[in-house]
């Protein structure tokens, strides 16, 4: 168990914390945008910085004054870090009891065919496993990773990313993954930590952090872009009541649905939140059977202001009538066929009350 408490550190015109975390056998992604304190947080849990108050325990053992190399946490910077004049077989065998712990790790992380070049011959995603293999080869109790990723062309790094969820389930330890991409941090963490100007905002599953945004900040840095300014003006039913079952809200001229778990009631103003995924968008012709369900759907109407390939799939921006501002969904390439998107079209945009999450 790695444990934060209490942890602050300043430095001029920028503060970190006080931060309390507990990061068990787990991956912990801290995500947040550059400035924020990610790495911050890694240099004090590695020894790297002295906190200004606080402490770093790890399975119950302070490393309050320790230097690095005792600290049992393993740590992987963005650019690996590895010792130029060394082979990737000297930068492993570096850290590692015997040649046979090297051979394994080799194995691991395909590397077997790198083993004698310099990290200078080596590719972006070769040096990055190297300098896995070299930080794993010393048996860390946890392992810090600083945005290892970020500087990988798309292929590898979705390669690589995939191998990471694999070899994170494997080492039962606790991992801390610092990184400002929203994919990699659910793609990876068991919980996500978000951090913003010092703070740490929110903290949580990615399903809790993305769908249940404890504030406007959140929301939009996970990839939140539709949040309005709304007003619960009654039960689902429109009178005032219990709203266990659903709100209804004032959003410009339209009445929105929202679902509303019993035990978080809301009243007044509230700032109601839809990820561009949950919006799916039909052509105002109709749409199948199965997909009517008006008591749990908003239908909005309106037209196609902008859409964008994104490869995968289509981000679609609507000026839904009566609203105060446009609406962005996201759409497969399916979906985006059946619905005829084009530019200036009509269009339905179907927002289901579930959808919608409401920020006090």
């Amino acid at each position: 168990m790695l444990e934060l408490t209490g942890l602050r550190k300043s430095y001029a015109g920028f503060a970190f914390g006080p931060t309390d975390l507990s990061v068990g056998s787990e991956v912990l992604c801290v995500l947040g945008p550059s400035g924020s304190g990610k790495t911050t947080l890694l240099s004090l849990v590695a020894g790297i910085l002295s906190p200004d108050a606080g402490c770093v325990s790890l399975d119950g053992r302070r490393l309050d004054g320790l230097p690095p190399e005792r600290r049992g946490a393993g740590i992987v910077f963005q650019d690996g870090a590895l010792f130029p004049h060394m082979t990737a077989r000297e930068n492993v065998a570096y850290a590692a009891d015997d040649d046979a712990r090297v051979e394994e790790l080799a194995a691991r992380f395909e590397i077997r065919d790198a083993l004698d070049r310099k990290p200078a011959a080596l590719s972006g995603g070769e040096r990055q496993r190297v300098a896995l293999a070299r930080t794993l080869a010393a048996d860390p109790d946890a392992l810090l990773l600083d945005e290892p990723l970020s500087s990988l062309d798309a292929p590898i790094r979705n390669r690589l990313r995939d191998e990471l969820r694999d070899l994170f389930d494997s080492l039962d330890i606790p991992v801390v993954y610092v990184t400002h991409d929203q994919r990699t941090a659910t793609a990876l963490g068991d919980r996500i930590a978000v951090l913003r100007d010092g703070t740490v905002e929110q903290v949580g599953t990615p399903a809790d952090v993305l769908d249940r945004p404890k504030s406007e900040f959140v929301a939009r840095f996970t990839g939140t872009d539709n949040l309005f300014d709304a007003t619960v003006v009654g039960g689902a039913n429109g009178r005032t009541g219990d709203p266990s079952d659903g709100v209804t809200l004032r959003v410009g001229d339209l009445r929105l649905r929202a679902a509303v778990p019993a035990d978080a009631p809301v009243a007044g103003d509230v700032t109601a939140c839809v990820r561009p995924s949950r919006v799916r968008l039909r052509s105002p012709s109709g749409a199948p059977p199965d997909e009517a369900h008006p008591g749990d759907e908003n239908v909005l109407r309106g037209t196609v202001r902008r859409w964008l390939n994104e490869g995968d799939g289509y981000r679609v921006v609507v000026d839904v009538r009566g609203a105060p501002a446009s609406l962005t969904a996201r759409a497969t390439p399916h979906r985006f066929e059946q619905a005829e998107i084009r530019d200036g079209a009509g269009v339905a945009a179907v927002v289901p009350a579930a959808a919608i999450h409401l920020i006090r």
